[in-house]
């Protein structure tokens, strides 16, 4: 009969294999989520002066799910989830400007609609991927040194430090390309965008931590081998 692997507190980092059948799973949500935004970005928002984007409260979703994946399969996991995730949006965004240029029916009235809402999606999507490209690996690069060093202790110190680089990168990034795209004109509209959106961001995250670690408690217990490895 094989034991599962239990880990210990100590100054060592602990993570699985990504055998099972939970590592796909959240691996489907990163990406779903991320295509989901960046479709959602394509809106201006403004509530009063604040300066955002329609696809605001989905993109924290994806580095909390990052933030799973870092946690219990490590760097290079997550390094797959990334760079696919990058691929599949890159697809997606050349689906639709196929969708967009392909001659309408006589009768489909909803090609300017169809432009409008899809059109600036190639740009919002080229932001993103540099954006979530270079936060995502950030945050995973961080929170997985962090546990090298420290162990399973420190989790929610993890989550924060890796949580405020990451998402500060990721917002300078996309918003220095999408900027013309969602109606920022000004040097000044940028910075109060990129505040809102780390702020807001990281705000989420770390607000929904103790279920981000709650989350990552149950992914460990369910992983047969949790602490197989000890340098992923």
């Amino acid at each position: 009969m094989t034991e599962k692997a239990h880990p210990t507190k100590s100054a060592q980092g602990n993570f699985a294999p990504v055998g099972s059948h939970i590592y796909p799973v959240l691996f489907a949500i990163m990406a779903v989520v991320f295509i989901l935004s960046n479709i959602g970005a394509a809106k201006g928002v403004q509530f009063g002066p604040i300066l955002t984007d329609g696809g605001f409260f989905l993109f924290p979703v994806a580095y909390i799910v990052g933030d799973i994946i870092s946690e219990v399969y490590g760097f290079k996991a997550s390094r797959r989830v990334i760079f696919t995730t990058f691929l599949i949006s890159a697809f997606a965004s050349l689906t639709y400007w196929i969708i967009i240029i392909l001659p309408p029916a006589d009768f489909y009235d909803g090609q300017a609609a169809l432009t409008r809402t899809l059109g600036p999606v190639p740009l919002i999507v080229l932001a993103s991927l540099v954006g979530f490209a270079v936060g995502q690996l950030s945050n995973a690069k961080i929170m997985v040194a962090m546990k090298q060093r420290s162990g399973e202790r420190y989790l929610f110190g993890r989550i924060a430090a890796s949580t405020l680089v990451g998402e500060l990168l990721d917002t300078i990034a996309f918003s220095a390309i999408a900027a013309t795209v969602i109606g920022i004109e000004t040097f000044g509209q940028y910075v109060v965008f990129v505040l809102v959106g780390w702020v807001w961001k990281t705000a989420v995250e770390l607000i929904f931590s103790p279920v981000t670690i709650w989350v990552i408690s149950k992914v460990k217990a369910a992983e047969p081998h949790y602490g197989a490895l000890t340098n992923a």
